[in-house]
């Protein structure tokens, strides 16, 4: 990165010290300046091209768009079974416990626009994989306009994902979710407002099937 940062100014290395994946991915969006600000997988699972599918012309007037593996116009490719059902499960337990009505959660690849972000990750309380959970959860409860994007998605069997332990944790963390919103962590305050969009926006899951 630093070798690449000589020719190409605008690309920023941010080091932090170890603290799992939500620890880093927020680092990285509270210090991110762009419009859209993207998440992205280090396996590129998802083409780097269809991130076009995230932003203007293609779409727009979102706070929030994911990458979605289940809706109308997305394909898995090259995917075991026993990896796809156990998403699955994962994905029921997420939508009757957090996150409702949203069909892929865990895909690696979601765009933030800037005031949603900078109001959404400072309330991030988990570092592990399932921060994803935590910050939809979030978004949903602000009442934040999610919508979910169809790609092509290719199973990279160098993924460093342990399906049984990262399963129980992941479970472990939506739990967390549940405890930390009925503590009322997850409240709106003044310091989350970003006076850019300071407007009521009705809660609503789009699946965007055609781009």
């Amino acid at each position: 990165v630093k070798g690449f940062q000589k020719e190409a100014a605008f690309v920023s290395l941010i080091q932090v010290e170890h603290g799992g994946k939500g620890h880093a991915v927020k680092a990285g969006m509270m210090q991110a300046k762009g419009e859209y600000l993207f998440l992205c997988d280090a396996d590129l699972s998802m083409p780097i091209e269809e991130v076009t599918k995230f932003v203007p012309p293609a779409l727009d007037g979102y706070d929030v768009a994911i990458a979605s593996r289940e809706i109308e116009g997305a394909h898995r490719y090259d995917e075991p079974a026993y990896r796809h059902l156990m998403g699955r499960v994962f994905n029921l337990i997420v939508r009757l416990m957090a996150v409702h009505g949203i069909h892929d959660t865990q895909a690696g690849f979601k765009c933030f626009r800037r005031h949603a972000a900078h109001q959404l990750f400072p309330l991030q309380t988990i570092s592990g994989w399932g921060f994803d959970v935590e910050i939809l959860f979030v978004a949903q409860r602000h009442g934040m306009q999610i919508v979910e994007v169809p790609i092509n998605w290719y199973y990279a069997d160098r993924s460093q994902v342990k399906p049984i332990q990262d399963t129980y944790n992941m479970f472990r963390e939506v739990l967390k979710v549940r405890l930390n919103a009925w503590q009322g962590r997850y409240n709106p305050t003044n310091k989350d407002t970003d006076p850019q969009t300071d407007k009521s926006v009705n809660q609503q899951t789009q699946q965007i099937s055609k781009l």
